[in-house]
């Protein structure tokens, strides 16, 4: 799992129609599975502090769209930075918001009605198919992205999972902001992203421990203490 570096994101997204480009700072800027993203709702969005809830996600089944629980049917909640906040705001003045019905779970589940941020220019659900053919695709290869397993959608999540490792957030924070039900998954996923940690090791220590600035010899080992 490789994340993207911010400007090949930020390339990509400029290449992504406008209509769908939200879909890129909800993925990249919140760690929303691709599902999710395409079930978001202005109704998602706290009013008393800045969380995105995320209650539901779009799956096909048998050629047909539901609405269903997130993965693991646990909702959650996830920080919703202002630059996300913003583009949201913006993406509904430019495209607004769009009442879809959708069966609840099963096929034959109980008809929900959800205002969806992200549809078709005719109103209707993304599908996954729609979506990685329509808009993905085509984005990835006019970016100059090689167009493999490795640059899907998901790529988004590794990216957010990155910059927010990188900046010393916790594995516990980052596997309940990713929607896993064990940190150890988490960890284990992506251990891989976390060598810039001892450079954040070494910049605290020597920032608490290091030589003093007026040249005075760094502090002393207590006598009778072992130093090994």
């Amino acid at each position: 799992m490789v994340p993207w570096p911010v400007t090949r994101l930020t390339a990509f997204r400029k290449n992504v129609r406008p209509r769908y480009r939200i879909a890129v700072d909800l993925g990249a800027g919140c760690g929303l599975r691709q599902g999710e993203i395409f079930a978001v709702s202005p109704g998602d969005l706290d009013p008393t502090r800045p969380v995105l809830h995320i209650t539901r996600q779009i799956k096909l089944v048998r050629g047909s769209l539901i609405f269903a629980p997130p993965k693991g049917g646990k909702s959650r909640e996830v920080p919703l930075p202002d630059l996300v906040a913003g583009r949201l705001k913006q993406h509904a003045r430019d495209c607004q918001p769009v009442p879809v019905t959708l069966p609840w779970e099963t096929l034959t589940g109980e008809p929900r009605t959800v205002e969806l941020c992200l549809t078709t220019p005719a109103g209707l659900a993304l599908s996954r198919s729609m979506f990685n053919s329509g808009v993905w695709k085509p984005a990835i290869r006019a970016t100059g992205i090689p167009d493999d397993r490795h640059n899907g959608m998901h790529v988004l999540r590794h990216t957010y999972a990155s910059v927010l490792l990188d900046a010393g957030e916790s594995i516990k924070a980052l596997s309940a902001y990713l929607g896993h039900a064990d940190p150890g998954f988490t960890l284990r996923t992506y251990t891989h992203l976390l060598p810039a940690s001892e450079d954040r090791t070494r910049r605290a220590i020597d920032k608490a421990l290091g030589e003093d600035q007026a040249g005075n010899d760094a502090p002393q080992a207590l006598d009778g203490l072992d130093t090994a």
